[in-house]
């Protein structure tokens, strides 16, 4: 894998004239491959942030194999993009380990800073990042970091991106994360594109999305 330049640096294609028909490639937006960190521990909210720190610098776990759908879409891909975090960027080396990847903080995740709870209540990881993506999704929790409203400005951002080399003819897939790739998804609904395949929020699934 080849780091490229920034996918926000990527020039709009030229417009098309009113009437002519574009040939739209396919956009699918991938979540990484299963990290290393364990999430089967009992921690408190403070000790979840920490957690989110070790995981956002943090790899795959060893010994997976992408699922054959997702070596197949990125076979069939003219562009591909990863984020700039370690566990999107080894997900990219083994679903297309011979091919050059955009890799752009444009598509890392949006942070989970959890809210202050008492010590005395522990939840696994799994539970805290529940919490602490509602907190910062209803609540505007976001201690410093990307607030929801400057996500959401990413997102749409992220779509033209997108957008923009799909309209080139080619299919484009996405190598990034569960909520910041559902927060893509959205904006490409918003700028008229349809949800066709649909893997959910598991490690590896994928979401192909064709304009209408």
């Amino acid at each position: 894998m080849t780091h490229s330049e920034s996918a926000t640096q990527t020039p709009v294609a030229a417009a098309r004239s009113a009437g002519a028909e574009a040939a739209y490639g396919a956009i699918t937006l991938a979540r990484h491959g299963e990290p290393a960190l364990s999430r089967k521990c009992m921690i408190t909210s403070d000790q979840y942030r920490d957690w989110w720190g070790r995981y956002e610098i943090g790899g795959l776990r060893a010994g997976q194999t992408p699922p054959q759908a997702l070596l197949t879409a990125a076979e069939g891909a003219g562009a591909i993009y990863a984020s700039t975090r370690p566990r999107a960027q080894e997900t990219a080396r083994a679903v297309a380990p011979d091919r050059d990847v955009l890799v752009d903080a444009l598509f890392i995740e949006a942070p989970l800073p959890p809210p202050r709870f008492p010590r005395w209540i522990k939840l696994s990881p799994r539970y805290w990042g529940v919490i602490s993506r509602i907190w910062w999704h209803a609540f505007n929790h976001h201690e410093g970091q990307e607030t929801r409203a400057e996500a959401e400005v990413r997102a749409d951002q992220a779509a033209r991106v997108l957008i923009a080399r799909a309209s080139e003819g080619h299919d484009v897939l996405v190598l990034a994360h569960g909520y910041f790739n559902h927060m893509v998804g959205r904006r490409l609904k918003a700028h008229g594109w349809r949800l066709v395949h649909n893997q959910g929020f598991k490690y590896w699934s994928q979401r192909r999305f064709e304009r209408r």
